[in-house]
């Protein structure tokens, strides 16, 4: 299984941007994929996961409104749109699978983990 983000960038605060994750080595039928984020000095935390087959989605609260997340199943694919960034959404943003839609995933829950994609918001 190999899961590969690309995306990130420098963008100005209020901007957007969108991350994407190509997913390669099975299938996904039941896998939920979980995108979480990394800022300097900080522990890793969830950002928001989408069920592959089913597409619904669940965001932590601060991204809730301006990120969103979909999949395309075709190119194997789950993207993270940014939208209204802020400076304290600069981080290393990680693709990931595991967890489920139903409450936020736990890193202690993945089994599988991307190299992560740095997005940096200036002010």
């Amino acid at each position: 299984v190999q899961l590969q983000a690309s995306g990130g960038g420098l963008v100005q605060a209020g901007g957007s941007l969108r991350v994407s994750c190509a997913a390669s080595g099975r299938t996904w039928s039941r896998d939920t994929f979980v995108w979480f984020r990394q800022a300097p000095g900080k522990e890793r935390a969830f950002v928001g996961a989408i069920n592959w087959s089913r597409g619904d989605t669940l965001y932590a609260d601060s991204v809730k409104g301006r990120f969103t997340i979909s999949r395309d199943n075709a190119k194997n694919t789950v993207y993270l749109q940014m939208n209204s960034l802020k400076p304290e959404d600069t981080a290393v943003y990680y693709c990931a699978i595991g967890g489920n839609t139903r409450v936020p995933v736990s890193t202690k829950q993945i089994h599988y983990w991307g190299q992560g994609t740095l997005v940096t918001v200036s002010s």
